[in-house]
């Protein structure tokens, strides 16, 4: 399908999309906000938490809602792009793999971090395949890092797409966390592949 139908059918899904309507609405700068809700009003991640990173964090709304829920605590987005402040959002601009900023990050909290969460997704390709193979390898990067960071009862939450990397994502997943869940919120589009893997516990 040539780029430019594409990219109409996707104004077109969004004009009609509820909960981009809502998101504009309540104020928040993306729909994307509404998954992380669901998955923390199933899943309780955020419960009794002081600390948090949100990986890939543009254009904002995972660090607007964890703005609100957490009232007495240290937040830090970091993304590579640049988006508006938010009220209690440290934000850095940089790539968390980059042992700088991974330094950055560490140095930012007085202790091990309560929960990593993760939203990134490949700039879609068309080749569903090859965007779940790619988003894959960013939601063990991000695994990885939380490994590294959060606390003996830490929690991890990353988006993660249907293909071929998927049974390998969760069975590391379960090496390393106590309870491992996946879970596609009732705003993730239809159409989408996208799930989101919930880890609790390090082992």
């Amino acid at each position: 399908m040539p780029k430019n139908k594409i990219s109409k059918n996707w104004v077109i899904k969004q004009a009609r999309d509820l909960y981009v309507k809502k998101s504009k609405i309540e104020g928040y700068r993306s729909r994307a906000i509404y998954k992380l809700k669901e998955i923390d009003e199933k899943f309780k991640i955020l419960n009794q938490t002081r600390s948090v990173v949100d990986l890939g964090a543009a254009p904002g709304s995972w660090s607007q809602y964890l703005s609100k829920k957490i009232k007495n605590g240290k937040i830090l987005s970091i993304d590579l792009l640049k988006f508006e402040p938010i009220k209690n959002i440290h934000q850095i601009v940089g790539d968390f793999n980059d042992e700088r900023y991974k330094t950055k990050i560490k140095n930012y909290f007085d202790d091990k971090i309560d929960v990593v969460v993760s939203d990134m997704a490949v700039n879609t390709t068309g080749n569903k395949n090859l965007d779940a193979i790619v988003t894959g390898e960013l939601c063990l990067e991000a695994m990885k890092f939380a490994l590294d960071t959060v606390n003996q009862k830490g929690r991890f939450v990353s988006k993660i797409f249907m293909g071929s990397s998927f049974n390998e994502i969760v069975a590391n997943a379960k090496k390393s966390f106590k309870e491992v869940r996946v879970f596609k919120p009732l705003s993730s589009r239809k159409g989408s592949k996208e799930s989101f893997i919930i880890c609790k516990f390090l082992r």
